[in-house]
Order: C-alpha cells, then structure tokens, then sequence
C-alpha cells in the first residue's frame, strides 16, 4: 500500500483526479457508452502513478474524504456521465432473450465465485459489509431512478461526508448478523 501520509503523494493523487475529472467534463464521451466515469479517474490514477488498482481505490477514498472540493467535483463528474449524458440499459434490452439469458447466467455464476473467494481471504465481515453496500446501492437506485454506479458513487459519497457515523453503524449491523447466526447454530 503506498503512504498517504506522504504529502506528495496526496498531492500528485489530487492533482491527477483533478485534471481527469476536468478532461471527463470537458468530454464526457471519452467515457465509454458502457463504461464507468469513477473507475475511470480510477484506472487513470493507477496507470498514471503504477500502482495497483486496490491501492489506488484506496488513495482515491482517501482523498476525497479530506478535499470536500474535490469529493464535490468528483460526484458531480459521475452524475453528469451517468444520469444526464446517457440512458442506461438501452444495449441489454436490445438483445435476444438468448443473449440476456446468457449475460445474467454470466453474473450470477460470477458474482457467487466471487463472493466465495472475498469470505475466503477476507472473512465474513469484509462479505457482509459489500452485500450491505450493494443493497443500499441498489435500493438507491431503484428509488430515485439512476443507475446503479451513479447509485454506489453517491452513496460512497455520502459515507465519505459521514464518515465515522456511517462506519460505526455499519459495524453495529454487522456484528449484530455475525452473532445472530452464532446463536442460531448453537
């Protein structure tokens, strides 16, 4: 993990955000019609400083939770990508059942290999904390009618501006499922 701590490279993480949430704003299509505005900045950090894609979401996070600025022109990037330059969902609709049978078959046999391999070299508490996440990112979505990036970035967003609170209940939540399934199998 590289040192945030290290004020140069809070600084060259800053200053690369910046300008690609500029580039992203000036040309919102440079964004694939598919892609993501936030794993972008992402990928664009990683590259551009050769680090890995982990360490480079954790730089990312830690950033915009000290520059409210920063986190502010960040959120606005993904909701104009996500919410105001594009309809999602247009491409899955146009295939054949076929090709969307397949696509969801492709996620779900994902998402389970996945999830097995996180509790495995992660823990339980990693797990729950992702499918807690996910639900309330999902719910976001589904009831204010965006997409479900925009949904987890503006969810990241708020937890970013709350942060201790957030993390504290979150915690509570889980530990409260982790002991409950513990009282169940005894």
């Amino acid at each position: 993990m590289t040192d945030l701590d290290d004020n140069k490279i809070r600084a060259v993480v800053e200053r690369i955000a910046e300008k690609e949430i500029g580039v992203v704003n000036e040309n919102p299509f440079i964004i694939r019609s598919n892609g993501c505005a936030a794993c972008h900045i992402l990928f664009t950090l990683a590259n551009k400083m050769k680090i890995s894609e982990q360490d480079a979401a954790d730089l990312l996070s830690e950033v915009l939770l000290d520059n409210n600025q920063l986190n502010d022109q960040f959120i606005e990037m993904v909701e104009n990508v996500h919410m105001k330059q594009r309809t999602m969902g247009l491409t899955f609709v146009l295939k054949s059942r076929e090709a969307k049978d397949r696509r969801i078959e492709s996620q779900f046999k994902n998402t389970l290999n996945e999830t097995l391999g996180d509790a495995s070299h992660y823990g339980s508490e990693i797990v729950l904390r992702k499918l807690i996440m996910s639900q309330i990112a999902l719910e976001l979505a589904q009831n204010i009618g965006i997409d479900y990036h925009a949904a987890t970035e503006e969810l990241y967003y708020y937890m970013r501006k709350k942060d201790t609170e957030t993390h504290t209940e979150l915690m509570h939540l889980i530990k409260s499922i982790i002991n409950k399934t513990e009282k169940n199998r005894k």
